[in-house]
């Protein structure tokens, strides 16, 4: 049997032999790539290589990129579907083209690993107004020895490649492994006949804004293998869940529960694959913190959908947890960051997976509620609305509830109900808070909050509970905060200061208002920046365990909406005031 540290190791021997030279995994957050939230393929962090950049490893690479699309979400379960996995891969900058391309496929999938050439077939593209029939691919596959009957000629939905929706790409000639057992009349059909297992790009071509096409400087090959398809096809394993990358964790869940039905085995799946896709998005050196806005939101359903389908076999949100160390062993060796960041791994996942359970059973107790007494078998936007805003229920989780039950959702309502709340909220700061802003917009309110995370997390970091505010000064762009204090922080202390403030806004909990003299905000702790300027009552805003301080406001619902906070600036401001500006990032 072919594990994983053998095929990774076998891929990138072969093509070093050949010239290429091993680079490493890139971020799971790409660089200057504004088309996608996650790196969803080897390709992405070449991009300006393939443009025609010399890359300091030369005209041939390989590497074991880790991947995350979530486009097919919902075929999580299955047995082949994932939303993180490896891709081995293989360029050429400009260099050779398709005959080495296939040549050495052909070679590294029948010499290598002992696949039979009669349980091969390939696809090529048939040709369109954009580019021609490939019948150089066709030709050389039949020079290899696969016969005309295991060539299928498709188009551009099958066989063109592209990450995203501009930049390079080209026509591609895809390889799959026959499996006689299903059934199936070519690659195109989802019969389960053919598993592909490996996509060799030939990117010459740039698609532009407008959707015209133009050629490229070079001609580049970009090849990817799935590591976990792979993996599976060649071990004769029925999913990808019997890998050994997958299964020590499969199993695991599968301890724990008392049923063996299909329901449960496909919960087990999507709980077994969501909790990798945190693990290492959280562990990433680039890596994000669940939120409700881009990559933290994609991140924070993954989670939220694994606590559902954990909570629908009777196990506790904290499994998860378990499941992350388990990948941590997993993999550590070979991606290094995550036993690097394994504290931040677990304490994230723990931070979300509570606060979701809190407000889970409750939540689908009112879904329950809401299946009796609907109409024409359609949940309102206002209902999806309430559910997301009280209970924390993405919408994508109401839809996916509901499809269970045999019921809709009125998404454009629910869209329609999320606006008003917007607008409501942003006018009702507007009348009624007029203390320390003059602009109470969404931008300036999420910094505001932002800045009572700050001086909380300032005091804890640098261990000093007499730091005061200053002086605050707000805009729509940034936050800027001066506060007492000796000497210029440490870049040690400025990291574990933007560490603390991300960590309340991870946790999104509730940001709370209550009215009371100052005498009791002191007792109870509440921090106070105006001295002796209050009134007889004041409002004491609380953040969890994380901030409590007398203020009047604005400020957000819940600290997951202010995105990833970033410390731009430290300095001086005045003899023993220190100042900070940072920014909100999404």
């Amino acid at each position: 049997m072919l594990d994983s540290n053998s095929l990774r190791k076998k891929y990138l021997d072969f093509f070093a032999k050949r010239g290429h030279t091993v680079i490493p995994s890139a971020s799971l957050i790409p660089e200057n790539d504004p088309t996608v939230l996650f790196t969803t393929a080897g390709m992405q962090p070449l991009v300006p290589y393939l443009l025609g950049q010399k890359h300091p490893g030369g005209k041939r690479l390989t590497d074991v990129q880790k991947c995350v699309r979530t486009g097919d979400i919902d075929e999580v379960g299955d047995d082949t579907h994932c939303t993180f996995f490896e891709m081995l891969g293989n360029w050429s900058l400009g260099d050779y083209f398709k005959r080495e391309s296939i040549a050495w496929s052909y070679e590294f999938l029948t010499k290598e690993l002992g696949i039979s050439p009669d349980k091969l077939a390939v696809t090529v593209f048939a040709g369109d107004e954009d580019c021609p029939r490939d019948e150089e691919s066709a030709a050389r596959w039949k020079e290899m020895g696969i016969p005309e009957d295991r060539i299928f000629y498709l188009p551009k939905e099958n066989n063109w490649w592209i990450a995203g929706t501009t930049g390079p790409c080209g026509e591609d000639t895809e390889i799959f492994y026959i499996d006689e057992s299903k059934p199936g009349e070519s690659p195109a059909d989802d019969g389960g006949k053919y598993v592909e297992i490996w996509n060799n790009v030939f990117m010459h071509y740039y698609k532009h804004p407008d959707g015209s096409y133009t050629e490229l400087q070079q001609k580049n090959i970009d090849t990817g293998m799935g590591l976990e398809r792979t993996l599976m096809t060649l071990n004769g394993y029925r999913s990808v869940y019997d890998t050994d990358v997958l299964r020590p964790v499969a199993e695991l869940l599968r301890k724990k529960i008392s049923c063996d039905s299909a329901e449960a085995e496909r919960a087990v799946r999507i709980i077994a694959d969501h909790t990798r896709t945190a693990t290492f998005i959280l562990g990433d050196p680039r890596g994000v913190a669940p939120s409700n806005v881009d990559r933290g939101y994609i991140l924070r359903r993954l989670i939220r959908r694994a606590v559902r389908f954990a909570r629908q076999l009777g196990l506790d949100a904290s499994v998860l947890s378990e499941c992350a160390a388990e990948y941590i062993a997993i993999y550590g060796d070979f991606y290094t960051e995550l036993k690097e960041n394994s504290e931040k791994i677990l304490e994230e996942l723990r931070l979300e997976t509570e606060k979701f359970d809190k407000t889970l059973h409750q939540g689908l107790k009112e879904f329950e509620k809401l299946l009796g007494y609907i109409k024409d078998n359609r949940i309102s936007g206002k209902a999806a609305f309430r559910l997301y805003d009280t209970y924390g229920f993405p919408p994508e989780m109401t839809v996916e509830l509901s499809r269970e039950h045999g019921v809709t959702v009125d998404m454009e309502g629910f869209t329609r109900a999320f606006n008003e709340h917007q607008q409501k909220s942003k006018a009702g700061a507007e009348q009624k808070f007029k203390g320390g802003l003059s602009d109470s917009g969404a931008e300036t309110t999420r910094l505001h909050t932002a800045t009572h995370l700050l001086m909380e997390a300032l005091r804890r970091v640098l261990k000093d509970p007499t730091i005061m505010q200053k002086g605050s000064n707000i805009t729509p762009e940034r936050l800027r905060l001066d506060f007492n204090f000796p000497r210029p922080l440490t870049a040690e202390e400025i990291a574990a200061v933007e560490e603390k403030v991300n960590e309340a806004i991870a946790a999104d909990v509730v940001v709370t208002c209550e009215e009371m003299t100052p005498d009791e905000a002191h007792a109870q702790g509440a921090v106070g920046v105006f001295g002796d300027r209050y009134g007889d009552v004041v409002k004491v805003y609380t953040m969890g365990g994380y901030s409590k301080e007398i203020c009047g406001g604005p400020h957000a619902a819940h600290t997951g909406e202010l995105g990833r906070f970033k410390i731009v600036k430290e300095q001086s401001s005045s003899a023993g005031i220190r100042r900070i500006k940072a920014v909100l990032e999404a």
